[in-house]
């Protein structure tokens, strides 16, 4: 609104400049809503909100804290170590990633850490000149305790007096028990995929003696019938298909334990 100028009559001439009285903030305010399409928040503070067409309704604006999908929780798996002989770390065509070891941790979502090597035994240092109980030593004891730890062997214990195998096998089992105390515990017999003679029963008797006073599981594979389309012609391991078997073998067995 522009200034104007009155002429005051009864003897006095002059102007006065009559100022536009200023509006309550409050209504401008108001005013600048109504303008732009601002609503007041409950907390009294004024934020912009998009007009729907056609009807005049206020449509809510989304919130993005709560439009955002939820952080999935992390599952973790379960560690497992097992040390063993060839059987365990894989022989012939067989890599370590392909033994009955990786095919069952591969089933059962399992992370694998393997240890041991070719000709080991519970007492047999084998060509590498170490037993099980220093392959643990130097492959395993040092890392954080693992969920199970699969002990697995016994075949190249074979020259060997039951008696001295028992006493090995318990020796690393106490050893076990006292790094990671809190740590299920299996233990494989030896892994015979034809006729076993009668020695590997003698040794089987000595491991598992062990492992039951040693409170741990044991698994006994001569027990089981496999066929001879499963085994390289060594003679003695297990062939690609002959792994699959076993590692069956081993889901089933630790399923009902």
């Amino acid at each position: 609104m522009s200034s104007r100028h009155l002429e005051l009559r009864g003897g006095m001439h002059g102007s006065v400049r009559i100022r536009p009285r200023a509006l309550p903030p409050a209504l401008l305010v108001a005013i600048c809503c109504l303008i732009s399409g601002c609503a007041g928040t409950p907390g009294g503070g004024v934020t912009g909100v998009p007009v729907a067409p056609g009807n005049g309704a206020i449509a809510a604006r989304p919130d993005p804290a709560s439009s955002a999908p939820p952080t999935p929780i992390p599952v973790r798996a379960p560690l497992v170590m097992i040390v063993g002989d060839s059987f365990t770390v894989g022989s012939g065509p067989v890599e370590r990633w392909n033994s009955y070891a990786a095919k069952a941790a591969r089933e059962l979502g399992w992370q694998l850490v393997t240890a041991g090597a070719a000709g080991t035994g519970f007492v047999n240092p084998g060509p590498v000149n170490r037993t099980f109980e220093r392959s643990f030593t130097e492959e395993l004891a040092w890392r954080p305790a693992p969920d199970l730890l699969i002990v697995s062997g016994g075949h190249n214990d074979r020259r060997t007096r039951a008696g001295r195998v028992n006493r090995a096998a318990k020796r690393l089992l106490e050893l076990v028990h006292a790094r990671w105390p809190h740590t299920r515990v299996v233990v494989i017999g030896p892994i015979w995929m034809t006729r076993a003679p009668r020695w590997a029963y003698r040794i089987r008797d000595a491991i598992a003696a062990a492992a039951d006073e040693e409170e741990a599981t044991f698994l006994d594979p001569l027990g089981e019938r496999w066929s001879r389309r499963l085994v390289l012609p060594d003679g003695v391991h297990p062939t690609p298909a002959g792994h699959t078997w076993l590692a069956r073998w081993l889901v089933t067995a630790l399923g009902g334990r």
